[in-house]
C-alpha cells in the first residue's frame, strides 16, 4: 500500500511556462516559537512534490519553504525563497500547497 504525504505541492515557472523541476522544497513545523525541519524533496519533472514529509500531521502551524535563489541560478530575481506558513486544524484533511512562480512574483493558494 503507496502512503500519501499529508502535505503535497506543485510549483509552475510562469515565466518559462512549464513546470519547476529540480525546486528544492522544506517542510518545517513549528513547536514552541522555533521551527524545525520534517522533510526536503525535490520538485519532478511535473514541478510535483508528492512524498513531503509524514503521512499524517498533528495539529499545528508548519510551512513549505521553496529555495527559489537555488532554482533561478543566474537568472535575476527578487525573492531568495518563497515561504508559506499555514495551519493544520483538521488532521483528516490533505494539505496541497500550489506555487506559481516567476523572479520577480508569485502566488499560491490551498489547493486539493
Amino acid at each position: 500500500m503507496t502512503t500519501r504525504s499529508h502535505v503535497t505541492s506543485h510549483v509552475l515557472d510562469a515565466t518559462l511556462g512549464r513546470p519547476a523541476q529540480g525546486l528544492s522544497i522544506r517542510l518545517d513545523a513549528l513547536h514552541d516559537g522555533t521551527w524545525s525541519t520534517l522533510a526536503e524533496a525535490s520538485t519532478d519533472a511535473d514541478g510535483r512534490v508528492a512524498d513531503l514529509g509524514p503521512a499524517q500531521l498533528g495539529a499545528g502551524v508548519y510551512r513549505v519553504v521553496f529555495d527559489t535563489a537555488a532554482y533561478f541560478g543566474d537568472r535575476p530575481s527578487f525573492y531568495p525563497e518563497v515561504s508559506v506558513a499555514f495551519e493544520v486544524a483538521d488532521t483528516t484533511e490533505h494539505y496541497h500547497i500550489p506555487l506559481l512562480l516567476s523572479p520577480f512574483a508569485y502566488s499560491t493558494y490551498r489547493g486539493s
